[in-house]
């Protein structure tokens, strides 16, 4: 381990995120509340533990891909841990526990709260809490990988944070690190510019607007009102949201290859037609449930259900309305959804599409040779390129521990915290999967202030694993890890 440029990168993340502090500053001056303190306070001190380190071990740039775990792992912990330090200093989250929940939340795209009234939060405390999402949608890191040298080992970062899907689909934008970073994070910055606008010119406050671009798309959640995006009742909002959530699960190479007239890779993508595919799927079920049922008219049973799938697959967390007064059925649909994270190098998280792609071809292919076939070799193709056996591991592997993940967390969280079994396998569902909102105590109406410290800290960790992807967290449990 390179332990000195380890704390080089550290101390240039920290000065990163305390130079963001500036907007919330800014937000906080306009409004005149008291929370202009507490902010300039974080931004000194995250800046003065950064720059020391920058400053000392600047010269140490040799990173391995051991190093690129690491900075991955407690680069997260470490950033939610000083984001913390304005609720706390303002008193508005004055637990640590709670503060760091509440961060972690919001730079692993979550979206989960423990705020049980969100609206007397100060606009500076609020928009120090969204601008996570958007700092953390396209990953924090990959920023940091921007500002340093050429050829110090940010694709090895990038690596680290980077999901499993994006091994399995093997996207490439540039050659260099960097440059693709630029590009990713031009892509991003355009997308919330014109979401922000598109919702201003629907009367939307310029605060608002930024507040929920910032979770659209990065696919995050957290909303400046208590009721989420149902405190509007206006469906140009819901549809503006639902595009951009939508958007925001698409793969980003896409956008790239668009800008450069590059269509044909669009159309062969195998995992964009299974998106369109399963998100048409799960909207049209759940619009006719509740249309069937007579819980709303046509128009809004589209809309309704339409937002909430949309909400729950690119694992954003919005809501426009309580859905567990909706049908059994429409709620059993809901559910299910929540175990399916939209496309690999999005901004979402949870069991990305192209991992369900394979298993089924996977099956498909194994039922064939069994039955039908058995002197042939069934080749399984994805973009209409032949998959490799260990990419089809990965993605059999993935799913399986993730399930392990969540029968076992479900058993911890009753064990800890003595919720029913609802509560706690969709609160383990919900943060693993980087959702926010779940079902029974931690439905869309109620939050995560209930669960005691224990159950604040395993479900963080669950927020890490899940926006990590499971195996850069886990990782480094392995004791052959920190061997040389």
């Amino acid at each position: 381990m390179n332990y000195k440029t380890i704390a080089n990168v550290l101390g240039k993340l920290l000065i990163v995120t305390g130079s963001f502090v500036v907007f919330p500053l800014i937000c906080s001056l306009y409004y005149k509340e008291d929370d202009l303190y507490a902010l300039a306070i974080t931004g000194l001190i995250t800046i003065g533990l950064g720059y020391p380190l920058w400053r000392y071990f600047r010269n140490y740039q040799d990173l391995n891909i051991k190093d690129g775990f690491f900075i991955a792992f407690f680069g997260w912990i470490l950033i939610s841990a000083v984001s913390s330090l304005p609720f706390m200093i303002h008193g508005s989250i004055p637990s640590f526990t709670d503060a760091f929940f509440e961060m972690m939340s919001g730079y692993t795209t979550t979206g989960a709260t423990i705020l049980t009234d969100i609206e007397v939060v100060p606009h500076g405390l609020l928009f120090w809490r969204s601008q996570s999402h958007l700092l953390g949608g396209m990953g924090f890191l990959t920023l940091t990988i921007i500002f340093l040298p050429h050829g110090m080992g940010g694709v090895r970062i990038f690596r680290a944070e980077s999901s499993p899907g994006q091994v399995i689909t093997r996207e490439k934008f540039i050659a260099r690190n960097r440059d693709t970073m630029i590009w990713l994070w031009g892509i991003y910055i355009i997308l919330n510019i014109l979401e922000t606008l598109l919702l201003c010119l629907g009367g939307m406050s310029i605060f608002d607007s930024l507040c929920h671009s910032f979770g659209t798309v990065s696919t995050s959640g957290y909303s400046p009102w208590n009721a989420s995006i149902g405190h509007y009742n206006n469906a140009y909002f819901d549809w503006i949201i639902i595009i951009f959530m939508f958007l925001g699960g698409m793969t980003f190479m896409l956008f790239y290859h668009m800008a450069q007239g590059n269509w044909r890779i669009v159309r062969i993508n195998t995992e964009l037609r299974w998106y369109v595919g399963f998100m048409f799927f799960f909207c049209a079920m759940v619009s006719w449930i509740l249309w069937k049922e007579n819980t709303y008219g046509l128009m809004d049973s589209i809309r309704y259900a339409t937002f909430q799938v949309t909400s729950i697959l690119t694992t954003t967390g919005f809501t426009t309305a309580d859905y567990e007064q909706w049908p059994q059925a429409a709620q059993m649909f809901l559910y299910v959804v929540c175990f399916i994270g939209a496309c690999a190098g999005s901004t979402t998280s949870g069991i990305k599409i192209v991992h369900y792609i394979l298993i089924c071809k996977f099956g498909v292919a194994v039922i064939k040779h069994i039955f039908f076939s058995p002197m042939s070799v069934v080749s399984i193709r994805l973009n209409q390129r032949p998959v490799e056996p260990q990419i089809i591991n990965i993605a059999v592997f993935y799913f399986i521990v993730n399930i392990f993940l969540i029968l076992g967390g479900g058993c911890f969280m009753t064990l800890s915290d003595q919720m029913d079994y609802t509560t706690a396998m969709s609160s383990v569902i919900a943060t693993l999967m980087n959702i926010g909102p779940g079902f029974g105590g931690v439905g869309p109406s109620q939050n995560y202030a209930f669960i005691s410290d224990t159950g604040k800290w395993f479900l963080s960790w669950n927020m890490l694993v899940g926006r990590l992807e499971m195996f850069s967290a886990l990782v480094i449990f392995y004791p052959s890890f920190w061997k040389k």
